[in-house]
């Protein structure tokens, strides 16, 4: 992969998951019929709510920045980890008629967030490697 293909890659990829975790927050904020049953479904109404849109807040300005795509690409690993078991688990595919809609995007946002992770392994590894305060001087 050429380092233009690259680039533009990880910036596609960076402003997708960035995107709809960014738009789901209106939702959850605002709260939203479909976002208050979820939450009240997973008996995580309303703290979860605004504590999962906090960090999807979090996730998409990390995930923005290059300096710390990264680590955006983890929480958002993390939260659509979650996200994807509750649609599995407890929630199910359809949520409201929704045809599927949210769990595909949350499968998207993970997949995207996995590859990120991939792309800038480097950059995690650097972080773990120079934070070790077991690590001899």
């Amino acid at each position: 992969m050429t380092t233009r293909t690259r680039r533009i890659t990880h910036w596609f990829l960076r402003l997708i998951a960035a995107f709809i975790m960014a738009q789901t927050l209106l939702f959850k904020f605002m709260g939203d019929s479909e976002s208050i049953y979820i939450f009240s479904s997973l008996s995580m109404e309303p703290w979860g709510r605004y504590g999962i849109g906090i960090m999807e807040l979090g996730a998409s300005v990390l995930l923005v920045r290059p300096s710390t795509t990264a680590f955006g690409a983890v929480v958002g690993v993390g939260l659509m980890t979650g996200a994807i078991y509750f649609h599995l688990f407890k929630l199910g595919i359809a949520v409201q008629d929704d045809h599927g809609q949210l769990f595909a995007y949350a499968c998207l946002v993970f997949i995207c967030c996995v590859i990120l992770v991939y792309m800038n392994r480097r950059q995690i590894f650097l972080v773990l490697k120079s934070n070790r305060p077991w690590a001899k001087r």
